[in-house]
């Protein structure tokens, strides 16, 4: 034991010269987190795709490192966007749905935690936190009938907003498309489409809301990177892009890159496009302002694609895994992801380490000198940096999961499936059967045992941390 702990003593002196090194030697990084909205997995070319056009994501995984393994921390938006910004999985604090629940104010944001390092923040696109007015009628609950549930951006951690609580069109985003571009409920084609977009309280934006989505957000990125490089200060950029979340259309020129294909092929693969090229809008800034070296991007998306299969708009694909949106099976929480950091990570690196975006806060932490606080514990994700490149890389921890009755768990090699609420198991091999096809649970009882135990210990942990705990 005394050994033990004079290696674990070491290990701690050890990480704490490196990160003194770091920012001795280097400024810390700028930070820029990208999230598509319904991205699946098989949806960009640096995983196989061959008909959508993402040359921009393509160069990046390039030019940095792609997760090939890498979760989003639920089957849908609003539970992921929680773990995004806060390294905790949302069933701690009550986010287990759309819709449901709201950024509590005792859980402290990265957004909150930079600023404490001196950087300017910004959020931009779908929030799905929280609602963003209690005055007037919004989206799914803002105004008085979800007053209860008032948490937007602005009071958890970001100075520069351009948020909307939920989905709009990927074009005229103001406006109710047709029937054919789907989930537009009771709304009347060519009116309002009644969710908005909010820079603060009470301050709803008004210009500059026709055409792509996409570039509509991105027209209000750039200018707040460059003011933060006019003022000298590091920022956060917080980008969390509707596309390809239904209502879905694209304008014509991104459509017509799409000739013979149908017109729900055209309209969901040039949306995509649409967002690359903001993407690729935003990398050229980046170089022209010389950021681009010492600026770190991180994207992914917050669930498999929308369907249980592809039809009408919903033209997704979760590659070669079993499952969509709203499954804990692989393509359902199974998302595209890479990171780009020129002056931080080696390009040209795919890594298969087991990685969420749970993960996301506790891996940028230690790159800007930051502690973790203890009212901030626990956590359910780790620092992924230094276990990539490693000769064999293991995760030292599981990643689990649990979703409208579902239950799953995750070592490096095996996942543990539940559709009953924890009533009966299937165990995967994910080395050899990626698309979990057989049921191995019969012939390794002992590994069932094991992450069932594992499952059963996370579990009550979000529990005793919903009941406030961590508070």
């Amino acid at each position: 034991m005394k050994n033990k702990n004079r290696v674990d003593l070491t290990l701690l002196v050890f990480c704490m010269v490196i990160i003194q090194s770091f920012g001795q030697e280097q400024n810390p990084p700028n930070i820029i987190l990208i999230m598509a909205d319904d991205l699946g997995w098989g949806d960009v070319g640096f995983n196989g795709n061959k008909r959508i056009q993402t040359p921009e994501l393509d160069a990046m995984a390039e030019n940095g490192l792609v997760l090939s393994r890498f979760y989003a921390a639920s089957a849908v938006c609003s539970p992921t966007r929680g773990s995004f910004l806060t390294g905790r999985h949302p069933e701690r604090y009550g986010i287990t749905h759309a819709n449901t629940g709201h950024m509590k104010t005792q859980e402290q944001t990265i957004a909150e935690l930079v600023k404490k390092q001196g950087y300017t923040t910004g959020h931009f696109g779908k929030w799905h936190l929280g609602t963003l007015t209690v005055t007037e009628k919004d989206a799914n609950r803002g105004g008085p009938r979800g007053a209860a549930h008032y948490a937007p951006p602005w009071e958890n951690g970001f100075d520069v907003c351009f948020s909307t609580e939920s989905k709009v069109p990927t074009w005229d985003p103001m406006v109710t498309p047709g029937a054919s571009a789907g989930d537009i409920g009771q709304r009347v084609p060519g009116e309002h489409f009644g969710t908005f977009y909010w820079s603060g309280e009470n301050q709803k934006v008004i210009d500059n809301l026709s055409g792509d989505d996409s570039r509509i957000i991105m027209d209000r990125v750039i200018p707040f990177i460059d003011q933060a490089k006019k003022a000298g200060q590091p920022f956060l950029s917080v980008i969390w892009f509707h596309t390809p979340h239904l209502p879905v259309v694209a304008g014509p020129a991104h459509r017509a890159l799409y000739p013979g294909f149908s017109e729900d092929e055209q309209h969901y693969y040039g949306s995509i496009t649409a967002m690359d090229e903001q993407i690729g809008r935003l990398r050229s800034f980046l170089r022209e302002q010389g950021l681009a070296a010492n600026t770190l991007i991180w994207f992914c998306s917050d669930n498999g694609p929308e369907g249980p299969e592809p039809v009408n708009r919903t033209q997704g694909s979760a590659g070669p895994f079993r499952g969509r949106k709203r499954s804990l099976y692989e393509g359902g929480i199974r998302v595209p992801a890479l990171i780009e950091w020129p002056a931080g990570i080696r390009a040209g690196q795919r890594t298969g380490l087991p990685a969420s975006t749970s993960d996301i806060f506790p891996t940028l932490l230690p790159l800007l000198g930051l502690e973790i606080e203890p009212k901030l514990q626990p956590l359910d994700g780790i620092n992924i940096l230094p276990l990539v490149g490693e000769k064999e890389e293991v995760r030292p921890s599981t990643i689990a999961f649990r979703f409208q009755g579902q239950q799953a768990i995750m070592d490096n090699q095996y996942k543990l499936y539940s559709s009953d609420n924890g009533k009966n198991f299937t165990l995967f091999d994910l080395h050899k059967d990626p698309g979990e096809t057989m049921d191995i649970a019969a012939a390794n009882p002992q590994k069932v045992e094991q992450l069932k135990r594992e499952l059963n210990n996370w579990l009550l942990s979000c529990e005793k941390s919903n009941r406030g705990a961590d508070y």
